[in-house]
């Protein structure tokens, strides 16, 4: 393999993201990496812990050659949303030949499962659970246990649901892109302790965000560059607090009925009247998601509808942006051998290259309504209202335009 992708959060960029790239510096000494990483918030719908220049410099400094942003709107969904997205994105370049990512189980295990999700059986298992009230997620895995004979289990574990999105979307591609495997180091991706070396992302964010953060712990676990950023961060009030986002949701719901909220992506079924009624009595952010869960409806799920409605995401502009994949690359952070990179991309890909929002979208045009610009330009402004809202989660406040303002960072040399 000569270009090898990841897709990925780095949120924060630590010990086992740096094992991960040095498994593939083994396997291919001479492969050039790239990145596609979100943006401001999450999968899982909650702000980045750093903002996306941060963790992509960081990225670069562990090992990375470029690091380009998973537009929003593939980034803030589901598994298989993110996934399909982000591989949709790594084939448009026009120059990797292999994912890789990180599994619990076996590449063989997972290619056998993979090929089995869009199977009848298997679909019409899975419907049937969703109709009994079960969500997507526990549905799949019960649906493809039940065809395949795998443990339930393993199919439940945080990096087989993705690696099995990644291949799925691979195994439907024409991209000739290969999966490359990488066995997961230490900790488990929802282990909250910190553990000699190598922690999980959650364990180190929980730490951060404790009263009195161990300082040398994190030390033992994170590269210098992700410590000093995130206990600056912390210093300066630049830890984002999703919980701030309750009074501006507030507003939104009090200036729209049940019938309009439906109209944001991921909302049907009643949800908007759970949501309108979670509203009416709850008092904190974290009480209105509680409200809102169900069987149905994770955590994971309702914080992600929320954002969408803070983001006014509308179904129907997400069906477009589903039918039009990713339009644009848009470039966080590089080092020499990835401004090879974006050479390559430049000759060989239809995509734009975006290093400055302000090149492909004037205040002007982000002033107009939606209907009035281009699908490339609502896309690139879903990006940069997603900053806007992860700058409403600062405890202080930070400058207004960040994504318009900001250029790609460059490391000259690195380790």
């Amino acid at each position: 393999m000569n270009t090898i992708g990841i897709i990925a959060e780095y949120n924060p960029f630590h010990n086992g993201h740096i094992y991960q790239l040095k498994c593939i510096r083994r396997q291919y000494p001479k492969a050039r990496i790239l990145a596609l990483m979100s943006g401001s918030f999450t999968q899982r719908g909650c702000p980045a812990v750093l903002d996306k220049w941060q963790r992509a410099e960081h990225a670069i400094l562990g090992g990375v050659d470029l690091v380009l942003e998973l537009p929003t709107a593939f980034a803030v969904r589901s598994a298989q949303d993110f996934a399909r997205g982000g591989v949709s994105l790594l084939a448009r370049l026009g120059i990797a030949d292999g994912l890789a990512f990180g599994a619990e189980s076996s590449l063989s295990l997972l290619h056998r499962v993979a090929v089995l999700m869009d199977t009848k059986e298997v679909q019409e298992n899975l419907h049937s659970s969703i109709r009994n009230g079960m969500s997507y997620a526990a549905a799949m895995s019960r649906a493809i246990a039940a065809v395949s004979g795998v443990e339930e289990r393993l199919l439940k574990k945080p990096n087989n649901i993705l690696a099995l999105e990644y291949l799925r979307t691979l195994y439907h591609g024409n991209s000739g892109i290969k999966a490359l495997i990488l066995k997961r180091m230490g900790a488990d991706h929802h282990d909250a302790e910190l553990h000699e070396n190598y922690a999980s992302a959650s364990a180190v964010r929980q730490e951060i965000y404790s009263s009195l953060p161990d300082r040398e712990n994190l030390a033992k676990v994170l590269p210098a560059s992700t410590l000093s950023s995130l206990f600056e961060a912390r210093s300066e009030g630049r830890l984002p607090d999703i919980s701030l986002l309750l009074r501006p949701l507030l507003v939104q719901l009090e200036c729209c009925n049940a019938e309009e909220l439906k109209a944001f992506y991921g909302i049907n079924e009643g949800l908007e009247n759970r949501i309108m009624r979670a509203a009416f009595h709850c008092r904190t952010l974290d009480e209105l998601i509680v409200e809102c869960c169900s069987c149905r409806y994770p955590k994971s799920r309702i914080q992600r509808v929320l954002i969408h409605c803070l983001l006014r995401l509308h179904r129907e502009k997400v069906h477009m942006f589903d039918q039009a994949g990713p339009l644009y690359a848009r470039i966080l952070a590089f080092n020499r051998t990835g401004k090879g990179l974006l050479h390559e991309i430049k000759k060989n890909s239809a995509l734009p290259l975006v290093s400055k929002t302000s090149h492909f979208l004037k205040d002007a045009a982000l002033k107009r309504l939606p209907k009035e610009r281009t699908l490339l330009e609502n896309m690139l402004a879903l990006d940069i209202r997603a900053t806007e809202l992860r700058r409403l989660c600062l405890p202080a406040l930070s400058a207004h335009g960040e994504d318009l303002r900001k250029s790609p960072v460059f490391i000259s040399a690195t380790p």
